[in-house]
């Protein structure tokens, strides 16, 4: 992924948590959402797609598949919001799949988003949550989103790469009644 693309996308998840005025985990996706004005459905989609987001006359709408579990759902969500806000969306539905969806730099971007808005690191850093099981239980997200996002929180913590950015210190103040009574 582009570092560019990686930058913004943390950065707009920071934004998003502080204007949004987040200061616990689990991140309550559906309720930003409506901050918002996204409306969201669950509903049967296509096999093989979680879900999608579009815009109809001005409108933001995310749909995410009833045939997944309600942890995926909530990655799914997190996901479908992180294009709406990036800007990926216009008047058709964004789907892609297959091999070309890992290379995309739109669902990158998103998948970070998504991550971030989730478990964010300085967040999990603070509660010294750096275990699969851990951030799963923290940040209601399955083990395999936990997996990947503990071992980023490795190479994070490898490189002391905590609250150097104003806008991550302003999320981890936000957090900080949250953190001290969540350690692990």
């Amino acid at each position: 992924m582009d570092y560019r693309n990686y930058i913004n996308s943390r950065d707009k998840v920071w934004a998003l948590l502080i204007d949004q005025r987040v200061s616990e985990l689990p991140v309550r996706v559906s309720g930003i959402c409506r901050n918002l004005g996204v409306s969201v459905k669950v509903a049967s989609i296509d096999v093989g797609h979680d879900g999608y987001c579009t815009i109809i006359g001005g409108k933001a709408f995310a749909v995410i598949s009833d045939s997944i579990g309600i942890r995926r759902q909530r990655f799914t969500l997190a996901h479908e919001l992180g294009h709406i806000v990036l800007g990926h969306v216009g008047t058709f539905p964004v789907s892609r799949s297959g091999e070309t969806a890992f290379a995309d730099p739109d669902e990158q971007a998103a998948n970070v988003f998504a991550s971030r808005l989730l478990a964010p690191a300085c967040v999990l850093w603070g509660c010294s949550a750096f275990t699969p099981d851990q951030i799963a239980q923290l940040c209601d997200i399955s083990i395999r989103a936990a997996e990947i996002r503990a071992d980023r929180m490795k190479l994070l913590r490898e490189r002391g790469a905590f609250l150097s950015s104003p806008l991550e210190r302003r999320v981890y103040k936000q957090f900080k009644p949250f953190i001290d009574t969540h350690k692990f």
